[in-house]
């Protein structure tokens, strides 16, 4: 028996048109067609993400101005609605004068009277009332003087002029602020400073 070449053995070891063995092991060329193409998404991803933080940022900073606004324009309509109260306060306040007045001046032949029980309720109402809408009076007698509180009118002669020894008309206050201060008459601090000087004592002002 005689042996064939090697070249014939190896002409049929594949079949024809068939693809070569180690055809799936070629690598393909890299043309970078993927890469290029993956470039303009992720540049277009990262321009989005900058334009979503810069409208974030935006909001945020219209959001901290706007609230600003709105506490401003509270503390502004807060300001405007406490000045309104104070000057429709001091409207009442020369009928709170009169009345007081005119208490101190009943004779006391009259007191036990029910008409000057009766006027004495409907003050002790108003001043209920005032009181309920933020007037309060301002503690003058025997403390030191306050210009920032007190109007004084006279001084006692040969003093230094230091405490609130007399008053001849209240002070008030609405609130924090000063609706009409107290005019008083200083001196030297009172011995005893108990009773304060009664509206009858005193002369009269126009408020």
């Amino acid at each position: 028996m005689t042996e064939q070449p090697p070249e014939a053995n190896d002409t049929f070891k594949t079949w024809p048109n068939s693809p070569a063995e180690d055809a799936s092991d070629e690598e393909l060329p890299d043309t970078g067609e993927g890469v290029e193409e993956l470039d303009p998404a992720f540049a277009q991803l990262a321009a989005v993400s900058a334009e979503r933080d810069e409208y974030l940022d935006q909001l945020q900073r219209s959001r901290a101005e706007f609230a600003n606004y709105r506490r401003r324009v509270e503390q502004e309509r807060q300001i405007i609605r406490d000045l309104a109260n104070r000057d429709a306060l001091i409207q009442f306040l020369p009928v709170v004068d009169d009345f007081e007045r005119a208490l101190a001046a009943v004779p006391e032949a009259e007191r036990s009277n029910s008409w000057l029980s009766g006027i004495a309720l409907i003050q002790t109402k108003l001043n209920g009332i005032l009181e309920r809408a933020g007037l309060s009076p301002v503690d003058a007698l025997g403390q030191p003087f306050d210009p920032s509180l007190h109007e004084a009118v006279a001084t006692e002669p040969g003093t230094a002029g230091s405490h609130v020894v007399e008053v001849y008309q209240k002070g008030y206050r609405v609130g924090d602020q000063l609706a009409r201060p107290a005019m008083v008459k200083t001196g030297n601090p009172p011995a005893d400073a108990d009773t304060e000087t009664s509206p009858k004592d005193a002369p009269a002002f126009d408020a």
